[in-house]
């Protein structure tokens, strides 16, 4: 995949944005000195080259009662059955990131949020080991999420 071509006003506007997405066009238009229509046009811009993929509101998990997070690592019978698998994890609703990977430890990392460990357990042995491809699972307990963030655009050199 080719790197999107960006100039310092795109990354004024990708700064704005990580650090407030709902901030008005017309506020970022002040900022980057530009007109509200060729901020339109270059987030558009962002937009369909895939350097925005969107935006969305992050709600804590432990406020709705999802007191337990888990990192399941997922080995795999075979590597041909990745797809369907995969296809298979997006229909169990406590999963929400999952990750193809390398390392000893399993072919795929998922993240999931359940309201207790007995909740955890039925996903695993009801939802993740019924699958066909998968092998076997090994649990990582989150104790507490200390960063939680978006990637860092201050360091990118804008003339690149």
């Amino acid at each position: 995949m080719a790197k999107a071509k960006l100039d310092a006003i795109d990354y004024k506007i990708l700064r704005a944005l990580l650090a407030n997405a709902r901030m008005p066009f017309l506020e970022i238009a002040r900022e980057c000195g530009i007109s509200g229509a060729a901020i339109h046009q270059r987030i558009r811009k962002l937009e369909e080259s895939k350097v925005i993929l969107g935006s969305r509101l992050i709600v804590d998990p432990k406020m709705l009662g999802f007191d337990v997070c888990a990192h399941i690592y997922i080995t795999m019978k075979d590597p041909q059955l990745l797809h369907k698998t995969v296809e298979l994890l997006k229909d169990i609703p406590e999963i929400v990131e999952c990750h193809f990977i390398t390392g000893g430890i399993g072919n795929i990392l998922v993240k999931m949020y359940c309201v207790d460990n007995e909740h955890l357990m039925h996903t695993i042995f009801d939802g993740i080991l019924r699958i066909q491809g998968v092998a076997s699972t090994e649990t990582s307990l989150s104790l507490q999420e200390l960063i939680q963030r978006q990637i860092d655009i201050e360091f990118v050199d804008e003339g690149e």
